[in-house]
C-alpha cells in the first residue's frame, strides 16, 4: 500500500507544468482552480520524508498547504530547508488523494530580517483570525452571563490552536453528559480544521476525542496522551496538543494528570460543573470554566449544556447541536435544580423534532453504548447516536431503547432482591452489595446507573423523602441521596479522611451523588463511618 502511494506521488510529477507568470497568493485562496505557478510564503511547521518526495507543511496565517519536492525516491529534497524556517516557494497546485498540495518549482529560505517581519505579521494575523464575535446564548441564565468572558477566552484559545496547526484532544466523562460535551466541541472544531488544512482527512491527524477512564483526568490518561503526542512530534513533526477536559477536570484528582501534560508542552482548558474543595486547577490551565468559579451551583448547568454554548462561540456555523443541551440537562438531572433553563432548551430541541421522551431514550442509548465502547473514540458510531444522519439515529434509538429499558428493569429487580434498609433518625440508608448482587464485568446497568435506578424506585415505591442509597464494592462506594437526607458528598469525604486517614479515601461528585474509593481491607470501617456520618446529619 505504501509503495503504491509513493509511486502515485512520483508519477504526479510527470504532469506538465503550465507556464504563467507566478503571483503571490494567500493559502486560504488556493484551490484546484489556481492556474499555473503561484508563490506562497510561509513558515515551515513540518518536514516529512516519504518513500517518494519530501513534504513540507507551510502556514501563512490564512491556512496550511503541503508542498512537495522530489529529487529521487526517498531522498531528502531541499535539505537546507527545515522546520521553523520561513520560505518563499513557487509551486504548481494539484491534488493528491483528495488533498490540495503544491509541487515545488523553486524554494528559498528568507533571511533573518525578512523572517522577523513575517513572524510579526503572522502573529498579528493569527490573533486577528482567532478573535470571535460572541453570539447570543441559546437561553437566558445568569450563570451563562457570569461565565461569558471565560467562554470568549476558551473559544479564542481553541481557534488559535487550530490556526497554528496544533492538535486538539478532547477528554470527557464516560456518560451521556460527557459525550454531549465532547460531541458538541467536536462538531464545532472539525469543520475549522478541515478549512485550515484544505483536507477532509486532517481531523484524523489533528483531533482526537476520547472518554476518560475515571471520573477525572487521571495520570493514566495523561501519560497515554503524552506518549501518543510525543510520538507524533517525532514521526510527523506535529506540535504538542491543546487538551480540553470536559465534564471532568476541576478537582485535586485532576491536578497530577494536567501537570504531567504541561511538563511535555501540552496546554489545557477545563469545562466542568463539578464541585471542588479548593480551586487548584485555574493556575495550571489556559482557561477554567465552572459555575462554582463565579459563585453559582454546578447542579444548575451540566457540562453538555456549557459545551454546546461554547461550541457556538468557537464556530458560529456549527450544525446539529441545538438539541443537545436539553438531552444533557435531563441526563444529568439539571431539570431538578434549574427547571426553567432546561425547559428553554427543550423548546429549542422540539423545534428540531426532538421530544423529551426521544431525548431521554437517546441519553439512555448513549449510556449503554459508553459501557460497551468503554474508552474507544468510535467517532462515526457516536455521530449516529447524535443524529448524523437523523433517520438512522431514530432507527437505532427505536431498536435499542426498548431493549435497554428491559435491562434496566432487570437491574432494578436484581438490586431490590438483595437491598438492605436501615432507619437512621429521619433518614433511610439503602445499601446494596454490588459484587455479591450483580453479575460481573459487562453487565448493564453499570453500578452507578443501577444505584440511581434503585434509589429512585425505592423513593417512589415507599414514598421515602429522606433517603441515601449506597452501592458498596470491595474498594468503592457509589452514593445517591435526596435533599431531605441533609447529605453532602464532599463533607463525607472530609469526614472519612479525618476518621480513617489510613484508608486513603478519594472520589468525586455532586452534593447528593458521588463515588469514593478506599483500600480493600478498610471496607467495613468505611461502611461503619458512612452510617455514623448519616446519623450525625439527622
Amino acid at each position: 500500500m505504501k509503495d503504491r502511494k509513493n509511486k502515485e506521488r512520483i508519477r504526479s510529477f510527470k504532469r506538465p507544468i503550465q507556464n504563467f507568470d507566478a503571483k503571490k497568493v494567500s493559502i486560504e485562496n488556493i484551490n484546484l482552480n489556481s492556474k499555473g505557478k503561484i508563490i506562497v510564503e510561509g513558515i515551515v511547521d513540518r518536514v516529512v520524508q516519504t518513500g517518494g518526495p519530501t513534504i513540507f507543511g507551510v502556514s501563512d496565517g490564512t491556512g496550511s498547504l503541503s508542498i512537495k519536492g522530489f529529487i529521487g525516491p526517498g531522498q531528502r529534497a531541499y535539505p537546507e530547508i527545515d522546520e521553523g524556517d520561513v520560505v518563499k516557494a513557487t509551486v504548481s497546485v494539484g491534488e493528491f488523494q483528495g488533498e490540495l498540495e503544491g509541487e515545488i518549482s523553486s524554494i528559498k529560505k528568507l533571511g533573518e530580517s525578512e523572517k522577523s517581519d513575517f513572524l510579526k505579521r503572522l502573529g498579528d494575523m493569527e490573533m486577528d483570525r482567532a478573535k470571535i464575535a460572541p453570539p447570543e446564548f441559546l437561553v437566558k441564565d445568569i450563570i451563562l452571563d457570569k461565565l461569558k468572558f471565560r467562554f470568549i477566552e476558551a473559544a479564542t484559545q481553541i481557534r488559535l490552536a487550530i490556526i497554528q496547526n496544533r492538535p486538539i484532544i478532547v477528554r470527557h466523562h464516560n456518560d451521556a453528559d460527557g459525550y454531549s460535551s465532547g460531541f458538541s466541541l467536536e462538531r464545532a472544531i472539525l469543520p475549522l480544521i478541515i478549512k485550515q488544512h484544505s483536507s477532509v482527512k486532517a481531523p484524523w491527524e489533528f483531533f482526537l476525542r476520547a472518554p476518560c477512564q475515571a471520573p477525572y483526568y487521571e495520570i493514566d490518561d495523561s501519560i497515554k496522551d503524552m506518549a501518543n503526542s510525543l510520538r507524533n512530534v517525532a514521526k510527523f513533526s506535529n506540535k504538542m496538543p491543546l487538551i480540553i477536559i470536559a465534564d471532568n477536570g476541576s478537582t485535586q484528582e485532576d491536578l497530577m494528570g494536567i501537570k504531567q501534560g504541561k511538563v511535555h508542552g501540552a496546554d489545557f482548558i477545563v469545562i466542568d460543573h463539578h464541585p471542588y474543595d479548593k480551586d487548584v486547577i485555574s493556575p495550571e490551565v489556559l482557561v477554567h470554566i465552572n459555575p462554582f468559579l463565579v459563585g453559582e451551583e454546578g447542579t444548575k448547568f451540566s457540562a453538555g449544556m456549557l459545551c454546546t454554548e461554547i461550541a457556538r462561540f468557537i464556530n458560529p456555523e456549527v450544525k446539529n447541536i441545538s438539541q443537545i443541551p436539553a438531552m444533557a440537562g435531563f441526563a444529568d438531572r439539571i431539570d431538578l435544580a434549574n427547571p426553567g433553563v432546561v425547559e428553554q432548551y427543550l423548546k429549542i430541541a422540539e423545534v428540531e423534532g426532538y421530544s423529551k421522551e426521544l431525548l431521554a431514550d437517546i441519553a439512555l442509548v448513549i449510556d449503554y453504548a459508553s459501557a460497551k465502547l468503554r474508552f474507544m473514540e468510535a467517532r462515526e458510531y457516536i455521530e449516529v447516536l447524535f443524529g448524523e444522519p437523523r433517520d438512522k439515529q431514530k432507527n437505532l434509538i427505536n431498536l435499542m431503547a426498548p431493549y435497554i429499558h428491559d435491562l434496566d428493569r432487570k437491574g432494578v429487580s436484581i438490586g431490590k432482591s438483595n437491598a438492605k434498609h436501615e432507619k437512621m433518625g429521619k433518614t433511610v440508608l439503602q445499601s446494596i452489595e454490588i459484587e455479591d448482587t450483580f453479575p460481573g464485568f459487562g453487565f448493564f446497568p453499570k453500578p452507578g446507573r443501577a444505584v440511581s435506578l434503585i434509589h429512585d424506585d425505592y423513593q417512589h415505591e415507599k414514598n421515602v423523602q429522606a433517603l441515601v442509597t449506597a452501592g458498596i464494592m470491595s474498594t468503592a462506594i457509589t452514593l445517591r441521596a435526596t435533599d431531605e437526607a441533609n447529605f453532602s458528598f464532599h463533607e463525607l469525604l472530609g469526614f472519612l479522611n479525618k476518621k480513617a486517614p489510613e484508608a486513603f479515601v478519594s472520589g468525586g461528585g455532586h452534593k447528593n451523588a458521588g463515588s469514593l474509593t478506599f483500600l480493600p481491607y478498610k471496607k467495613d470501617e468505611i461502611v461503619r463511618l458512612l452510617k455514623e456520618f448519616i446519623k450525625q446529619r439527622n
